[in-house]
């Protein structure tokens, strides 16, 4: 059988900190693009430290019907691969042998216009997939059913929450029937009832022999959902295999504990215009005054931000624990209060005896007026649990998220 896709010897390359280049007229395009193999080799000759292999000699086949996982650490290149594989951007080098429809959900609203409504972008997306007006018609009423919108159909989608926007995106991508769907890790924007609608209809998509490319930090889902799985390293192909083999020698080499993260210069500082991270440290309250963080551990996670929002805005953090392996602990959030602009604090308390001895990451929202995310950081820190085994002679683990010391009473009657 051949292959869906074929990838071979794929690289991309950017260039870090370089002047934008203007628009070009077609006389000046049409030069350059005699010029680029000689450019290319020169750019192969010289050592320029201002360029970044976000991917390099990538290699795999997948074959029609598969389910793929793409799994790695923040920047190990995975969302350039999908880009050069959506047509988004192109390779520096190598070459893509791509046959048929490709439906992408990269980000929240790809491919839709913000001043048209749900309806007319469910026509947009279905002509640029190459559907005819006869065949998007005959899914509309599915489309619209998967999405829940119908109350809000013939409304602009710039109006739409984040939530509703990727319910449409997905219900468009996933219903239009391509021959491979590709789909980003924009699934955690929905509910988890919505994500387990999207893990069942990539599974349908699946049966049907249609391919699907999923690239997910939540391993349950890329366990359930996928056949096979690459694994990337900094922008190279480190194992590509079956899916459990794949996650374990992930999640055993490349999950490190990163207690804490400091950006001294406020113009390197992870934001935007309204805020900016400083630091995020992990502050163990251990009796030995070591890194050693155990299921009696009380932890602090502590927080210093630039708040550059107008004065008197109302912000509160909310706080996103992790395990390694995509399982949500918890989602807790701190009161709101009224900020001036300037440098804040923030300090989260994780109580002893609450936490099952696992690998766990945090994710942090900077949100305003309780239900605005102004900014939001993964992988701020990460940390491991370790178990405590005195006067027990049970040695297995336990099971469950949590493992909470409660009051409990046992008697003889």
């Amino acid at each position: 059988m051949k292959p869906i896709i074929k990838v071979e010897n794929l690289s991309k390359n950017y260039v870090l900190g370089g002047e934008q280049k203007p628009y070009s007229t077609l006389r000046e395009s049409l030069v350059d693009a005699a010029r680029k193999p000689l450019k290319m080799l020169r750019r192969g000759q010289s050592k320029d430290t201002n360029n970044f292999w976000a991917l390099r000699d990538v290699n795999f086949e997948v074959m029609p019907g598969e389910v793929v996982g793409i799994i790695g650490r923040n920047g190990a290149g995975k969302s350039t691969l999908l880009k050069i594989l959506s047509r988004i951007t192109e390779p520096t080098s190598g070459r893509i042998e791509l046959y048929g429809r490709v439906g992408a959900l990269l980000e929240v609203g790809t491919g839709f216009h913000p001043e048209l409504t749900g309806r007319e972008n469910i026509f947009l997306n279905g002509a640029i997939l190459g559907m005819r007006q006869a065949e998007i018609a005959r899914k509309f009423d599915e489309i619209v059913d998967f999405a829940e919108i119908e109350q809000f159909l013939d409304t602009p989608v710039k109006r739409y929450s984040s939530g509703m926007y990727t319910r449409l995106a997905f219900a468009v991508a996933a219903n239009l029937e391509p021959e491979v769907l590709i789909v980003d890790e924009v699934l955690a924007v929905g509910d988890a009832a919505f994500q387990k609608k999207c893990l069942g209809k990539m599974s349908q998509v699946a049966s049907h022999g249609r391919t699907v490319l999923f690239v997910s930090h939540n391993m349950t889902a890329v366990q359930n959902l996928c056949t096979k799985t690459v694994l990337l390293r900094d922008g190279q192909v480190i194992r590509f295999g079956e899916t459990r083999g794949i996650i374990d020698e992930y999640l055993s080499k490349d999950s490190v504990n990163q207690l804490e993260q400091c950006w001294e210069s406020f113009e390197e500082a992870p934001g935007n215009d309204a805020i900016r991270l400083k630091r995020a440290t992990v502050v163990s309250h251990t009796a030995d005054g070591t890194d050693n963080i155990t299921v009696e551990t009380p932890i602090d996670i502590e927080f210093e931000f630039w708040n550059l929002s107008p004065k008197n805005t109302t912000i509160n953090l909310s706080l996103v624990l992790w395990t390694i392996a995509g399982e949500c602990i918890f989602n807790v959030g701190s009161p709101p209060i009224n900020l001036s602009s300037g440098l804040c604090r923030g300090v989260c308390r994780i109580p002893p005896n609450l936490l099952n001895d696992s690998r766990y990451t945090v994710e942090i929202y900077f949100v305003k007026d309780t239900s605005v995310i102004l900014y939001k950081q993964a992988d701020v820190v990460s940390f491991e649990i370790t178990d405590v085994r005195e006067n027990s002679n049970w040695h297995g683990k336990w099971i469950g998220a949590v493992r909470p010391k409660l009051d409990f009473e046992l008697s003889q009657l």
